[in-house]
Order: C-alpha cells, then sequence, then structure tokens
C-alpha cells in the first residue's frame, strides 16, 4: 500500500513538457508510480482543478543563522520550496574559532541585515569546524530539506586572523590552508564553495567583507581544491567595476577549478546595459567549454519602504533619530504629535547616495494587495504628486500612514531600470541563467523576495498584462528540475518514479502572494518580514505533508543534504 496517492491533478512534471492529468503514488519518501494508479493509499489527496508539481529548489538563501534555531525556514517554506542552499555571497559561520565569532557575526549583520543581538542570541555556537557545523545542521530536523556551501570570509579569517580584515595577500602556505579547508568541508557535504566581491559586502561600521579584491591565485587555489574534492559548483557575486577584466579573471578561476561558474546578474540603476554585456561573455565562456550561469531574479529586487520597517524616505533625516529606537505604538504616537511632521519634512537627506536610495520619488510606489512588483511610471509618488500638484515627500509619508501606518512601500533598486520587467524576462529565458536570488533568511527588516517562487507562477504565467507571459511548464522547469541538476541533486524536481516525493499541489486560480507581515519572532524579539501565499492545498516534503493550505502541520521530514544526489 502507498503512504500517499495523489489523485487527478494536472501534473506539471519539471521536465518543461505538456502538463498532463493522472495520479501519483508515493512510498518510503520516494515517487513509487506515475500515471494511472490503482492501489489504494493509506492516505489519499484529490487533485482534480489543481497542478502537482515537484518542490521547488532555491539556490540563494541565507538560512544559515535560523537553520540553528528554527526547523520551519518561512518564508520559503510558505511558498512551495522543499530544497534551500544556503552559504552564498562568502558569509556563513564555519570554521570559526570562539575570538572570531564576533567579527564573523558583524558580517553577517552588515553584509545581509541580521541584527547582532538576534545572532549573538540565537547562534548556540556549538561547532568551530566546518564539518562540525553539518553536524550540528544534521542533527536537526526541518520542514524542508538544507544543503550548504563553503564561505569564503570565515576561510579567511579562520586562517589569516586580523590580516584577512586588512586585505593582506595571503601567502602561498595561506591559501594552500584554506584549500585545504574548502576542501574538508566539500568531502564533509557541502555542495559549493561561495564569495563575495561586493563592494556594498560590509559590516554596519564600514568595514568591507574580508573577501573584496581577493587575488586571483588564492581563488584559483581554494577553486582547483573543491572541484577536486567533488563540488557542484562555485558561486561569485561581484560589482564589475571593470567588467572585461573582471570577467576574464572569474573565468580563469571557473576554467582553473573545473567546475561551473555562477554570478548574480542582475540590471543595475547606474549600468542598465551591463547584464547584456555579461551575458554575451557568459555565451563565450560556455562556447569556450567553461560552464558559467547568470543567476537572475524573476523581480526587481525592492526595498520595502514603512515605519515599522527598516528603512524609509525619511529614515536619514535628523527628526527621525529621535523616534527610531522606539517600540512601533510608542513611535506612531510620536510622530502623530503636533509639528512632527512639518519639522521632518522640511530636512534634507545630506549624503547623495542615501538620497538617491531613498529619496528618488519617481522610484518609490505603493506595494498594493495583492503587491504589484511591476507597476506602471504614473503611479509612483512622483508622478501622482506632479499629477495633483503635492509634495511628494509629503504625499509620500501619508501613503506611509495609511492602515494605521502599517502601509509598505516598494523601492525597486534593481532589475527596474526601464519601470518594466523586459530585462528580468529575458534574463529569465536565457538558457545560461539560472531562477534565484531570493535571499530567504536576510534582508529581514527590508526585503523579502522569498515569495518569488509563487510571483514567477502567478505573474508570470498567468497574470501578466504588461508583456508576454511565460509557459507553465517553462516556469516550474526553471523552479525546480533545473536549479536541481545544477546543484548535482538529480534526485529531485522531476515528477518520475524514483525520484524524491518533494511535491507542491497547488489551486493555480486562487495562487496569489499576500502583503508582507512584520512578525517579531527571531531571537531577543527581533523582527522580519514574512510573506505568505494563498493557493498552495499542500507541499510536500520526502512524501510528508509539510504544510496545508499553508499552514504548517508539524511535519520535518526536511534533512540536511550531503554531497550531491545521483
Amino acid at each position: 500500500m502507498p503512504s500517499l496517492v495523489i489523485r487527478n491533478g494536472t501534473i506539471v512534471d519539471g521536465s518543461g513538457g505538456t502538463p498532463f492529468k493522472g495520479d501519483i503514488a508515493i512510498e518510503d519518501g520516494r515517487i513509487t508510480q506515475v500515471g494511472v494508479v490503482t492501489a489504494r493509499g493509506a492516505e489519499e489527496i484529490d487533485a482534480k482543478g489543481m497542478i502537482v508539481t515537484p518542490g521547488f529548489v532555491d539556490i540563494h538563501t541565507h538560512y544559515d543563522a535560523q537553520a540553528t534555531w528554527s526547523s520551519h525556514l518561512d518564508s520559503s517554506s510558505l511558498n512551495g520550496v522543499t530544497t534551500v542552499l544556503i552559504g552564498n555571497c562568502g558569509v556563513g559561520f564555519a570554521p570559526c574559532r570562539p575570538g572570531a565569532r564576533d567579527a564573523l557575526v558583524k558580517l553577517m549583520e552588515g553584509v545581509e541585515d541580521l541584527p547582532e543581538v538576534v545572532l549573538t542570541e540565537g547562534l548556540p555556537w556549538n561547532w568551530e569546524s566546518f564539518p562540525q557545523f553539518l553536524d550540528v545542521l544534521g542533527a536537526r530536523q526541518y520542514d524542508m530539506d538544507i544543503a550548504t556551501q563553503v564561505t569564503h570570509a570565515p576561510l579567511r579569517v579562520h586562517v589569516m586572523g586580523d590580516r584577512a580584515a586588512a586585505y593582506a595577500e595571503a601567502t602561498p602556505a595561506e591559501c594552500e590552508e584554506m584549500a585545504r579547508l574548502a576542501a574538508e568541508g566539500i568531502r564533509a557535504g557541502a555542495l559549493g564553495f561561495s564569495t563575495s566581491r561586493a563592494i556594498a559586502h560590509k559590516t554596519l561600521a564600514g568595514v568591507h567583507t574580508p573577501t573584496l579584491g581577493t587575488p586571483e591565485a588564492e581563488l584559483e587555489t581554494i577553486g582547483r581544491a573543491v572541484g577536486e574534492a567533488g563540488a557542484s559548483w562555485l558561486q561569485v557575486i561581484s560589482d564589475f567595476d571593470e567588467p572585461e577584466d573582471e570577467f576574464a579573471r572569474l573565468q580563469r578561476i571557473a576554467a582553473a577549478s573545473g567546475k561551473p561558474m555562477t554570478f548574480s546578474l542582475l540590471q543595475r540603476e547606474s549600468r542598465p546595459w551591463l547584464w547584456r554585456f555579461l551575458l554575451e561573455k557568459v555565451e563565450a565562456a560556455n562556447a569556450a567549454g567553461i560552464p558559467m550561469t547568470g543567476q537572475v531574479m524573476g523581480r526587481p529586487v525592492g526595498l520595502m519602504f514603512g515605519f515599522e520597517l527598516s528603512q524609509h524616505p525619511f529614515v536619514a533625516r535628523p527628526a527621525w533619530k529621535e523616534v527610531a529606537h522606539l517600540p512601533f505604538a510608542e513611535k506612531m504616537a510620536a510622530i502623530r504629535a503636533p509639528g512632527f511632521k512639518e519639522r521632518i519634512l522640511a530636512e534634507d537627506v545630506p549624503d547623495p547616495a542615501l538620497r538617491a536610495r531613498m529619496n528618488t520619488w519617481s522610484m518609490i510606489f505603493k506595494l498594493g494587495d495583492p503587491p504589484d512588483y511591476e507597476p506602471p511610471a504614473e503611479t509612483s509618488v512622483g508622478a501622482v504628486a506632479a499629477a495633483t500638484g503635492r509634495d511628494p515627500a509629503e504625499l509620500c509619508w501619508e501613503w506611509m500612514m495609511e492602515r494605521d501606518g502599517h502601509a509598505i512601500l516598494n523601492r525597486p533598486i534593481i532589475n527596474y531600470a526601464d519601470h518594466d520587467l523586459e530585462a528580468v524576462r529575458e534574463m529569465v529565458v536565457h538558457p545560461q541563467t539560472l531562477l534565484g536570488l531570493g535571499d530567504g533568511g536576510a534582508h529581514v527588516g527590508i526585503i523579502c523576495d522569498s515569495s518569488s517562487t509563487t510571483h514567477m507562477l502567478s505573474y508570470w504565467t498567468r497574470d501578466r498584462t504588461r508583456g508576454a507571459r511565460l509557459p507553465l511548464e517553462f516556469a516550474v522547469k526553471r523552479l525546480t528540475r533545473d536549479n536541481a541538476l545544477a546543484l548535482g541533486l538529480a534526485d529531485r524536481g522531476l515528477i518520475a518514479e524514483g525520484k524524491k516525493a518533494d511535491l507542491n499541489i497547488i489551486d493555480y486560480d486562487r495562487l496569489q502572494i499576500r502583503v508582507p507581515e512584520m512578525r517579531y519572532d527571531l531571537p531577543a524579539g527581533g523582527k522580519r518580514l514574512i510573506q505568505e501565499a494563498d493557493g498552495y492545498v499542500a507541499t510536500i516534503v520526502a512524501g510528508e505533508v509539510v504544510t496545508r493550505e499553508g499552514k504548517p502541520t508539524g511535519a520535518l521530514p526536511g534533512r540536511l543534504v550531503r554531497g550531491a544526489q545521483a
């Protein structure tokens, strides 16, 4: 008797092929039959009128900390994800001696917007080496599977000490020791190695990541070692300030490793042409036999603005500093006091970079309900203010005051230079890109993009009116099989006999992202944005239902994935 049979669903199997009607039988966490299942299951779910997809594989998350204290990796688990990869962007917590803990916490706080007090109280620190860190994760149970990468910043700090923070060049012996430790992590079960070359990655005090400007020789040494140890890939984030030279450098590192390299590919406001240039370089690298992919995002990367959130257009103004520390209710009472609004509107943001980030009124929109991630230019704060003869700052203040001060505005900072998603569509459909960059577990007070999996299906395949849509079967393949194979996880991402029974049963007509909400459930009472979704009738991990209608069932069949899976 199968443990679970899903009947009468429209199966979108992850291969990219035409959806078909059928049943799915599951036993011992594996799919045992697809088609017409005559046997009765111990449990049965009627999926008539619904689609059944593989569970989504999210290749770019930062649940490195959350996974040490929580069994629920939300918001990803609320948006159809059944496997996540942590350890991206070169930041993590292993290897780490006790004396280096504070440095890694401060780096994660600055790079990924996780408050220091949350990390200090939440992290158990019952490891030093990377294999010990995996043992800690391996002893826990989750609502999805979790895979890992060895991260460069902890390696540098561990081997070089204070010289890492000073951006010193590693000696050949230090390079070999980093390579040895990285390979040790791969052999213990990590799938890849990640590093950051981004100048924006720094602590709140302005100290850049110790991997910034790492010499090519160091990365080649590490790359060779992890390649020989069996890594699936190398993951990189770079500014590409000198795009020709930097891409050539990364291509040489990838060639030395003998493994694929993936990097973040986005349309930036300052250089909206750069993504096309990099895609052309990716095509040339693959033609030369060096596998490289761009990791892309299916919607803008947007800062969420609001009085309850970490950032908004007035956060850098002097008057805000008087109330920023207050609990939300007291804060709202203070800013409603007579004269406060007039005073803060009269102030300015002296820093040009902050002003561009916070007060570019033509790029600030109401998020809406349901959220709109492709808002027309004429709906921005600036456009509405100009059309109605209003001061944009005052109008923005009023918009943020809606819903008793809980209203959320959206400031797309990446992937929206053209005020539409046509550049994003081209990146998503390119054969040498992968769909990711949701950053689940990070930027918890300003960004909530782990729901981008739901957005890819509901918006791109059904609701988009401002341009071409994407076929449902294509979007599902991008979220499942393509990502699974890129990670070396051939046991999932496809609905077929023998594959891991990670599945979503989706009421496609009801599928919709909800408005993000702030919760105060992190260690030390820390806050984080959570974004739920409607339409997930059931999400199944290893044959067990982990959520029903978006609510956790209490089942925790998810485990640490050690190494590639055949």
